[in-house]
């Protein structure tokens, strides 16, 4: 059974995350101790714990995130590692990819997830901005909704083509809200506000980027051991040189995860397609983009117990 790893980006984060990981394994013990160590402060008793309103902050937020899949790839990579042909991350996500590619350190993952959301936090106070999901078929594309809002009021673009039906949009506060209301003029049936504290994937992310662009420079990117297929233009990557221009193009560029998956689901069509982190979101994207792909979560002890019996099977 082939198998292609997925990693959640910001918003699957919830208190609770890795706890049953921690006390069933000491592999995943020894992620979330080294977390805490790295960061000189308690992410994994917030990670277990909460407040939820402190674990969503971004600065804390992906950094948790990468943990956790770091963890649950520690648990399953002696079993499932020769089964792995190519990885995928949403946003954050394609960090923890590379990480369980080979390419960056566990150590060096943290650091610079860390530092991204922290960047990412002060551009958005730097230069406030908005997100909004629309959801529904629309009669005008999203770009040209885009194109009018930024026109009419302020700055707005594409920021997730999440899945036919689900584009996020990004930008300024009045373009994105301009942008809402052109959305549900052309036939949207929901638009809604993210709570988020910038407008990611956005160029108002664009101080963030230099400072991103300085840590990945310092830091040793390997040739991925499988392909990392990349947000920014749906191919897969496969040297380090590479991944640092991916990754640091992503914070400023959209990402085009349905156009990602579609060509993962036409290379590795009778691949199992496995959500590594909390919840289900990756996996039910895919089936939207690709319904004929086998999925699969792997973020508790039960689910990982589940594919582990399943790979053995």
């Amino acid at each position: 059974m082939d198998i292609v790893l997925l990693f959640p980006g910001q918003g699957s984060q919830k208190p609770g995350m890795g706890k049953d990981l921690v006390e069933a394994f000491p592999e995943a013990q020894a992620v979330f101790a080294r977390a805490d160590t790295i960061l000189g402060a308690p992410l994994s008793r917030l990670c277990f714990e909460g407040p939820a309103d402190e674990l969503t902050l971004t600065h804390n937020a992906q950094p948790a995130l990468l943990a956790h899949g770091a963890a649950v790839w520690a648990v399953t990579r002696e079993r499932i590692a020769r089964r792995v042909r190519a990885a995928a991350g949403h946003s954050l996500g394609e960090f923890t990819a590379y990480h369980a590619a080979g390419s960056l350190s566990f150590d060096d993952a943290l650091r610079i997830v860390r530092r991204r959301g922290e960047l990412m936090y002060e551009s958005g106070v730097r230069r406030p901005g908005a997100m909004a999901a629309l959801l529904g078929e629309m009669s005008a594309s999203v770009e040209d909704v885009c194109a009018r809002a930024s026109a009419e009021e302020g700055l707005a673009v594409p920021a997730n083509y999440n899945c036919p039906g689900q584009i996020v949009i990004s930008g300024e506060v009045a373009g994105v809200e301009r942008a809402m209301a052109l959305a549900k003029e052309a036939g949207a049936k929901r638009a809604m506000r993210l709570n988020v504290s910038g407008a990611f994937h956005s160029p108002l992310m664009e101080s963030a980027a230099e400072g991103l662009a300085t840590a990945l420079s310092a830091t040793a990117v390997q040739d991925p051991a499988f392909p990392v297929y990349a947000n920014v233009d749906g191919q897969p990557v496969t040297t380090g040189r590479v991944a640092k221009d991916r990754l640091l193009s992503q914070l400023t560029s959209p990402v085009l995860w349905t156009q990602e998956v579609q060509a993962l689901a036409t290379r590795f069509p009778g691949a199992l397609f496995v959500e590594m982190g909390p919840g289900s979101v990756l996996a039910g994207l895919v089936k939207k983009i690709a319904p004929h792909i086998k999925t699969a979560t792997c973020g508790t002890v039960a689910e990982i117990e589940q594919l582990l019996g399943l790979v053995a099977s």
